[in-house]
């Protein structure tokens, strides 16, 4: 039990026997000494009210039942109404009052001793009470920690969607490109996140990324990702380029091992040419008049792992018309009750039915396809994804 908790519960001793207080400090002398025990006294239920409230590190109440102008059994339907649960009062009655006593324990008493009062077993009885108070006090201290806790996990996912782009049509200025996306986080805070950047007038740089693991850590690894993956792709460089430098910046920034899977990518909106870069991350589809296809992959590993690793970039036309589906493994690898994956089979079909609905219906209703699909099953990882629809010059 935490000592120092206990040390700081004082025991309020409530009797009009003048005698109690002199034996009471004798018997418990050694206690006292080394600040086991610290003792308060007051002679009725009234003295008693007035102490605890200039002395709260009060917890423990021994209260006698019959004394004057406030008795012990008024005392407890006063010490109910604070509605205090880390108070904890004992009762003393005369051996054999069971009725005061059983309505003692009704108004909330948590023990009680007859008299003559055996020391030893009043020894116990206080160990025993202080204990319990101990270990609520400790269930509270928890209990605050925990909502202090939830409290931040709500400010950082706050924080986290207040720097994905969440304004659609991000760029209602040009035509020749639109753009739809949606983060739906597993727990508090998520891994995974997508960003989209005008580079200069003829360039889009788009990411979608997933960190490693859960939690504050993937959140904050996340963060770091996006911002240097921003700031980087913003000097216009090309995308194994953006993912040589960002790949060693976060090798020697990662902690406990962790990664992010990465797939980057630069729009011509002028030709409609994507160039690309997949750092280990699921690859996109392309929906093209009635066919779906896989964008192929360009043999990059995830980001933060390998230092030395070099990335090297592919390219894909895209035709007016055409739509760029991007999404996190959150999609795929949902399970159902059954324990069967969502899987790709399931999306490109998903994606066939959808071929010509506008590019915010293709987001929106493949996140409830996901839903419908694991429904009865907690959110196991984070669900992103990203749709650009290339529509060229008018």
């Amino acid at each position: 039990m935490d000592e120092q908790l206990m040390k700081n519960v004082k025991i309020m001793v409530v009797d009009d026997e003048v005698d109690l207080e002199p034996l009471i400090r004798q018997k418990f002398r050694r206690q006292i000494r080394d600040g086991v025990y610290d003792f308060v006294f007051a002679h009725h239920g009234l003295e008693a009210l007035t102490k605890l409230i200039e002395q709260p590190e009060i917890g423990l109440i021994l209260s006698d039942i019959n004394m004057p102008e406030m008795d012990g059994l008024t005392l407890l339907t006063r010490l109910k109404e604070l509605k205090n649960p880390v108070l904890k009062t004992v009762i003393v009655s005369a051996y054999g009052d069971m009725e005061n006593i059983r309505t003692a324990m009704n108004r909330g008493a948590f023990d009680f001793l007859t008299k003559p009062i055996s020391f030893d077993d009043l020894e116990i009885t206080i160990n025993k009470t202080l204990d319990e108070i101990t270990m609520m006090r400790l269930s509270l201290q928890e209990h605050d920690e925990l909502i202090s806790i939830q409290q931040d996990l709500q400010t950082a996912r706050e924080i986290q969607q207040a720097i994905l782009p969440k304004t659609f049509p991000p760029f209602p200025e040009r035509t020749e490109f639109s753009i739809f996306a949606s983060m739906i986080a597993a727990k508090e805070v998520g891994g995974d996140f997508f960003d989209f950047f005008l580079i200069d007038n003829e360039r889009l740089g788009f990411v979608i990324g997933d960190v490693s693991g859960k939690g504050v850590t993937a959140a904050i690894f996340m963060a770091v990702s996006r911002t240097l993956i921003r700031a980087t792709g913003l000097t216009g460089i090309s995308t194994e380029e953006c993912m040589n430098y960002v790949n060693r910046l976060l090798c020697n920034e990662s902690i406990s091992c962790m990664f992010v899977t990465v797939f980057y990518g630069i729009l011509n909106t002028t030709t409609g040419e994507v160039e690309y870069v997949n750092a280990g991350h699921n690859p996109p589809y392309i929906l093209s008049g009635n066919q779906v296809r896989k964008v192929q992959m360009t043999a990059g590993t995830v980001l933060g792992c390998m230092e030395d690793f070099i990335y090297h970039s592919k390219k894909v036309q895209l035709i007016p018309g055409d739509l760029l589906f991007l999404f996190t493994d959150g999609v795929t690898e949902a399970f159902n009750i059954h324990e069967q994956l969502y899987g790709e089979e399931r999306l490109e079909n998903y994606l066939q039915t959808h071929l010509a609905h506008p590019i915010e219906e293709v987001v929106k209703e493949s996140i409830q396809d996901v839903t419908k699909f694991s429904s009865g099953m907690p959110q196991s990882d984070d669900i992103t994804l990203l749709a650009i629809k290339y529509i060229g010059r008018i």
